[in-house]
């Protein structure tokens, strides 16, 4: 059973595309328009232009989403708190006008929160893909060189597609661009310096900011820190464990809260039928009945729910997958949102072939476990 937690976290490695970069330009400040947001007014909405290629100022731009809870207490405010909740392809605006209890009581009278859509996600120029070429994609467990290649096949027909459907953006999203949008923000709010806070793919904003412009940081919080320096094999190890652990914690919290919707239930003895029956064949994805759901797919539903974590509806989840009782539309839209161009222009995690491939997942075994077994 151990291939199947290993292989969630080899998912982005397989559709990787190549890397790519952004050059220097010095950020130039503009006005935000404001206005009550439309899912909550109580909030501010507004939009920040810049420049697709920040080397090519006078070029296309590109519209980036913000919005702002300004400070509850205006006479002891400090400035502005920029956030990015990670991701890739977490959408800042919804933090803010959705999240405004995430923060202190404190935090929020003393600072403006202010969220953005980094360039690419959400509400600014998003990363579009064919749904029906996306679902065209390879099984994901890649058992030997043939099914390699026509994952790599795949990757450069989707390449090629997401490029034509979104324009000149597409190769330019990565954190290096987003942290050079941060810092036109940041002037356009009239801040002498960024005070930051970014979660996990966040991070790398801040990171990539604090290079670029060291002498504009007022204060950075990075949270759940991401260290784009690694290689393919330390990055999958990393993530083995640490998705290994998580699913621990989620076990001994289900195991003593009553409201689990787990509760009462020997969990790993659980999760080792529900893949069994995944790999039989006997689980379909939610809303589409004809689609089996495969191990892998269920490993990437729990994985999601670790990360945020939400152990709470990850364990309705898995139990409404298990009773088959989960409900859920299965309209198919035309094209689809993606985030794996900016992952894959902020890392560089190369697999040369199965033979690295396999021997990757070999070592990642041991750190990985499946779910099923007991931490040492």
């Amino acid at each position: 059973m151990t291939k199947h937690i290993l292989l969630a976290a080899v998912s982005s490695l397989v559709i990787s595309l190549p890397p790519g970069g952004a050059a220097s330009a010095a950020a130039s400040s503009q006005a935000i328009i404001w206005a009550p947001c439309p899912e909550d007014t109580t909030a501010e909405c507004g939009t920040l232009k810049v420049p697709v290629d920040w080397d090519t100022p006078g070029g296309a731009t590109v519209d980036v989403a913000v919005a702002r809870r300004k400070a509850a207490i205006p006479d002891a405010r400090v400035g502005s708190l920029v956030v990015n909740p990670g991701g890739p392809g977490g959408s800042g605006v919804d933090f803010v006008v959705h999240g405004s209890s995430y923060f202190s009581a404190e935090l929020r009278g003393r600072f403006d929160i202010v969220g953005l859509d980094p360039r690419g996600v959400g509400r600014s120029h998003p990363v579009i893909c064919s749904a029906a070429l996306v679902r065209e994609r390879p099984h994901p467990l890649i058992k030997n060189q043939r099914d390699m290649d026509a994952w790599v096949s795949f990757n450069q027909r989707l390449r090629e597609d997401c490029r034509a459907r979104t324009g000149p953006l597409y190769d330019r999203v990565s954190s290096l661009d987003v942290a050079r949008d941060v810092e036109a923000l940041r002037a356009a709010l009239g801040d002498d310096k960024l005070t930051y806070y970014g979660v996990s793919h966040g991070t790398l904003i801040g990171q990539a900011y604090a290079e670029r412009f060291p002498g504009k940081v007022r204060a950075l919080a990075l949270d759940s820190n991401f260290d784009h320096s690694v290689n393919t094999a330390s990055y999958l190890n990393t993530t083995a464990t640490q998705t290994a652990g998580a699913f621990d914690q989620f076990v001994t919290w289900c195991e003593a809260t009553a409201s689990c919707a787990l509760n009462g239930k020997d969990i790993r003895a659980f999760w080792k039928r529900l893949l069994g029956r995944a790999d039989r064949g006997e689980l379909h994805e939610p809303g589409t009945p004809d689609v089996p759901m495969d191990a892998f797919t269920l490993v990437d539903t729990a994985f999601a729910g670790l990360y945020t974590p939400n152990w709470a509806e990850l364990a309705l989840m898995l139990a409404a997958i298990d009773s088959d009782s989960l409900a859920m539309s299965a309209a198919k839209d035309e094209v689809v949102e993606v985030s794996t161009p900016v992952f894959c222009q902020d890392f560089h995690l190369p697999v040369a072939d199965y033979t690295e491939y396999s021997s990757l997942l070999r070592r990642q075994a041991p750190r990985a476990r499946d779910g099923t077994a007991r931490p040492r």
